[in-house]
């Protein structure tokens, strides 16, 4: 399975099993956690083409892909355009509402979804969904309440290594695969 360095138990493939959908914090998950302004006050972040890959596939595979974020930033909302993801929730300190609001509109159950976080911001979805998991440099308390932690960084493929994880339990990744090897 997961050729990663972390321990991957029956318990957490079940969990990815039965996901459809995966809940993403941005700072510190699709972007390595830095924030990079200009003179006039331009916000700029980097984003890792592992994940966004990551992203697309797992969509693509039948998992929807949401983003709650407690910053607002115009460089989150083209790049969650440009992936494709509609369900994208900036300026949501407290997440909640946001994650309420993300799984009535899918019509699903909490147990349904994951969360991929890595700070305190991120602990009250983290104990309402199906599977909680934290970067590997995430805050010690988000870690130590996580089901799983990656064991690539946040903004450096992490993302991408938890797409790949869920495709694998559903049984979709060798399809996937397949296909770019023809």
């Amino acid at each position: 399975m997961l050729t990663n360095n972390t321990t991957i138990t029956s318990e957490i493939l079940a969990k990815a099993k039965n996901l459809k959908l995966l809940i993403l914090d941005v700072d510190g998950v699709l972007t390595d956690g830095r924030l990079f302004f200009d003179q006039e006050g331009n916000e700029y972040k980097c984003f890792h083409a592992r994940d966004g890959h990551g992203i697309k596939l797992l969509r693509q595979s039948g998992v929807e892909v949401a983003v709650i974020s407690g910053r607002k930033s115009k460089t989150v909302e083209l790049r969650m355009k440009n992936l494709g993801i509609e369900l994208v929730y900036q300026g949501h300190e407290h997440k909640l509402g946001a994650f309420n609001e993300i799984i009535e509109k899918l019509g699903i159950n909490p147990e349904q979804a994951a969360h991929m976080g890595d700070d305190l911001l991120d602990l009250p979805i983290m104990s309402r969904v199906g599977l909680a998991i934290a970067v590997n440099d995430a805050n010690f308390a988000v870690k130590e309440r996580a089901d799983w932690c990656t064991s690539t960084l946040g903004g450096l493929g992490a993302v991408r290594e938890v797409c790949d994880l869920i495709m694998q339990a559903q049984g979709t990744f060798d399809s996937i695969l397949n296909a770019y090897l023809k």
